[in-house]
Parts: structure tokens; sequence; C-alpha cells
């Protein structure tokens, strides 16, 4: 019997055209149905799933709502839930953008509750099901680790228990498993509905591969010794490109992709691994990097964990090849930048200290005793942000600088939510993160005395021991930082509003202008 097994996404959206992704049960063709018009296409299968996406385009106005035949059986919309509606990008530019990072996919039981926080995700949909046009987001950017490859849920577990007994124990092993982290991740009613009527772009961080990746040429050599390893990164990135990439793409973009051709052909599986394996031994193969076109902004989503350059002494966030991707991306005519780094650009100035202190012993300034403790420290308290890779820190604030125009970062992974400002400038970090995994307490803590003056002073001291030139600009974090499980939204041209909730409601944690 025909049926879904996740979706219907909506994906890229523009003013004309507006892509769904599906994954579906058996092989088929996928038809949407809106405003009286049906489009369609042929699902393609990789390693025993079957996927499509489909195109609507030549589109002129909103559409109210739409739904989705597998073979000619209606599977979407279920009953009980709002309409799935398409809303294209406005004439005058995006109105509102909402973001977020980092989201364990646990129960949603009161004892998960009690360890995890609500899910925002989950609030987030229950609360635009009911608010009205105003309040909802012309895109939702999910800013990594959307699943955790590393850290599975017991009902993740329990599926893995079930097939096999080999390494790696506790952590994802292939495809299959991928499969079914992202079918857990994004089937709650709730979820599945937010993400059939919000647009979404993403990018990834570690946890959807595994803590710590591409953190330094040290780990890469070590894991890459580890038997279970080939088999996973080829696994995680390929689910990457099927779950999250293809859907960031234009539809002109993937008309132009030979990988999906290749699958639309019938190759199984087969090129996906191959790329996926070039793709992690050559990052300058692929660029998971992306730009979207918002009118009055560009939003540059920038890929801080594949395209690293990890060599001893030359460490670059960005190789080359993408360096100068991004210095082109950002000369467009658009009014703003809005930057996507999974990992914050500006931290909080103590924690900025300790991290180019670190990358400096760990290149070998104080000896090799000194690199090899330093090393393991890194990776301990995960020393691997924009200040852990300095010249590359350097190099992006000299370019935003240059631009002259607001550039607003958007960024996740440290697990608490902040706003910074540069000086001088109209420079903005703007963090949010968790979406559902929070801090313990003893972390908050650590991170609290991050935002005082010593730490700052401990930290720029450290610095200069290390005889490393003072930051190109200063900056401070001027709201925040704040613990809870959030969503933040960017209301343009200049506001920005982080979000809690209990249970399925959502309340205002704090707004800022951002000038």
């Amino acid at each position: 019997m025909p049926a879904l097994v996740v979706g219907p996404m909506l994906r890229y959206v523009d003013s004309v055209s507006a892509s769904i992704w599906v994954e579906t049960a058996e092989p088929g063709t996928v038809t949407i149905e809106a405003d009286g018009r049906a489009y369609r296409s042929p699902t393609f299968t990789v390693h025993g799933h079957h996927y499509a996406i489909v195109d609507l385009v030549e589109l002129s106005q909103d559409i109210a709502s739409y739904s989705v035949r597998l073979d000619g059986e209606q599977v979407w919309p279920t009953a009980g839930r709002p309409p799935s509606r398409i809303r294209l990008l406005p004439a005058d530019g995006a109105r509102r953008l909402a973001f977020g990072s980092c989201r364990t996919s646990v129960p949603h039981d009161a004892a998960h509750v009690r360890t995890h926080g609500d899910d925002m995700l989950r609030s987030y949909g229950c609360h635009l099901a009911r608010a009205g046009d105003a309040e909802w987001p012309d895109l939702l950017l999910l800013l990594g680790d959307q699943v955790y490859a590393d850290n599975p849920s017991p009902e993740l577990l329990a599926f893995i228990g079930a097939r096999r007994s080999t390494p790696p124990q506790g952590e994802i092993a292939d495809f299959e498993e991928y499969a079914e982290l992202y079918r857990q991740a994004w089937t709650d009613p709730d979820i599945r509905w937010l993400l059939s009527t919000v647009p979404t772009a993403m990018i990834f961080d570690d946890h959807d591969l595994r803590d710590d990746w591409n953190t330094s040429q040290p780990w890469r050599e070590e894991i890459t010794r580890v038997p279970w390893w080939r088999r996973r990164v080829v696994a995680g990135l390929g689910a990457y490109w099927i779950y999250q990439h293809l859907g960031n793409l234009s539809p002109a973009e993937r008309a132009a992709d030979p990988l999906l051709r290749s699958l639309m052909d019938g190759d199984g599986g087969g090129a996906l691994d191959a790329f996926a394996e070039k793709a992690d031994a050559e990052p300058s193969s692929n660029r998971w990097s992306y730009t979207r076109d918002l009118g009055h902004a560009r939003l540059i989503m920038v890929d801080t964990r594949c395209a690293r350059q990890l060599t001893p002494g030359e460490r670059r966030m960005l190789d080359p090849g993408e360096w100068a991707w991004l210095e082109e991306q950002v000369t467009g005519p658009a009014e703003r930048l809005v930057i996507g780094s999974s990992i914050p650009f500006l931290l909080p100035e103590g924690v900025h200290g300790v991290q180019n202190w670190n990358e400096a012993l760990s290149d070998g300034k104080w000896g090799e005793p000194v690199r090899r403790w330093s090393e393991k420290f890194r990776q301990a308290i995960d020393l691997e942000h924009w200040a852990a890779f300095r010249r590359s820190f350097d190099d992006l604030a000299g370019l935003l600088v240059r631009v002259g125009k607001p550039v607003l970062i958007l960024s996740g992974d440290v697990h608490y939510s902040y706003l910074a400002k540069a000086d001088p400038g109209p420079i903005f970090q703007i963090v949010c993160s968790p979406l559902r995994n929070p801090l313990s307490r003893l972390l908050r803590w650590a991170n609290v005395f991050t935002q005082f003056r010593i730490a700052t002073l401990v930290g720029s001291l450290l610095a200069r021991l290390a005889g490393i030139p003072r930051p190109p600009f200063r900056w401070r974090v001027t709201k925040g930082p704040w613990f809870q499980n959030a969503v933040a939204t960017l209301t343009f041209p200049d506001e920005v509003t982080w979000y809690e909730s209990t249970g399925e409601a959502v309340k205002p944690i704090e707004s800022a202008r951002l000038r």
C-alpha cells in the first residue's frame, strides 16, 4: 500500500516555485496537487529507500493547501491538522526567518521532558498552527546537529540492537540506520506538519556525523584507523545529501546535478557512496555551502565542517577554494548579509582567547609535550570554533568590515543563546541553541563565567603569552546568555527574538534591535 515514510517537507521556495521532498515506502510516482494543477516526479531508490523531490513551477500566488498522491492514492494531508500551504517569497523580500540548532530526537513524554526539556521544533509547530499570518516565518533555518548520529535515542538503540551486535556500539553504522534516525527525527505529527508548510534550509555540524568531526588533523588520523569509520562517514554524508542537502538546492541547481541524474537513472546507491567517500577524502571535490537570495538580504550558508583545511600551522576554517567562493558571495547587491555558520564566529571574548591560545600550542608553540597535551585538551572541551582557526577568523573579520553593510551571523552549536555586536561596524553574532539538548548545570555555570571580565582577561593573557596578536576588532555580548531550549526569529530589518516553551505554548525570552 502506498505510504509516506518521511515528509512531505517543503524545502526550496522562491517567488515563482516551490520544492517538496518525500520518502516513500514503495517506488512509484509522487504527485503534488495544488490550485487545480498536478506536479509529478518518479521516485529514485538508494539502498532500498525511495525518494522524490517535486518542483512546483510557474507559480503566481500563494497556495492555500496542497495534497500528496502516491500512484494516484492520496496520502497527505492527514486528518485533524491544518492544511499544508505554500507561501512564496514576498515581492519585497523575506519578512521573517526562524532559526535554531542542536536537537535530540527523544520522546515527548514527561520523563524525557524532565531530562531534555520541551522540544522547541514541536512547540513552534503547535504555535504556528494557531498563529496568524503575521507570525509565520518565510524560512526556517536549521543550523546543525539536526540529528545525533553518535547519541541515538532509546528507540533507535533498540532498532540497532535488533539488527546487529557489531561496532560501533551505541552509534549509527550505515545508511539503513541513518534512514531510521531521520525518520524518527522528523515524523512526530506536529513537527511533520511544520516541515510540510514552512520552507527549510539546513547545514550540518559535527553530530550529524560524529562529535568533533574534523576538529583537527590528529583527530582525522585517529578516526580513520577505526575499522567502522569509513562505512559511517560514507553513510553519513550520503544520508545528509539525500535528507538535507538536496532540498537546499534550487530546481535549476538540481537539474544540473550529475549525482541526482545518476540516481534517477537507477544507480541504486553506488554513485552516492562514491560521491560521499570522495567528498570526505577530497573536500574540494564538492561544495556543501550555498546561497539563497531573499530580496533585500542574501543568505549565505557556510560549510564549517567538511571544507576545513587541517594542516598544522596552516589551519583554515575554509580551504582556499571555499574561501574564494565566500569572497564572491558577499559582494552581491543585497542590502544586508545573513550568514549561516553552524559554529559561532564571535564567541565570548574569554573563550575566544583560550581557543587562540590552544591552537598555537597545538601547533607546537611551546614544544612537543605541550602540543600533545593541547591537542587532547582541544578535543576534550571542543575548542574548534572560528577562534581556533585564527587565520580564518582574521580573514573573515577583515572581509566583513570591508563589505560595509549590515552582517548578521546566525549560529548554534554552543547550547546557549546570546547576541554579540562588533565594534566598529554593523556586524552581529546571533546564536540560538539548543532546540532540544540543554547543558548540564555545571556547564551552564562554566559558560556564565566566560561572560565576566575576569574570564576575558584570562583568555587575553593566555593568547598574549602565546604571542598571538589582538583580534582585528573588539566585540561584546550584549544579550544573554540563556540556556533553555529555544527557537529564534529574525524580523527584518533589525529585530531578533528568542522564544522558549512550556508544552505547546511559546513565549518570548527577550528581543533586541540590531543597531
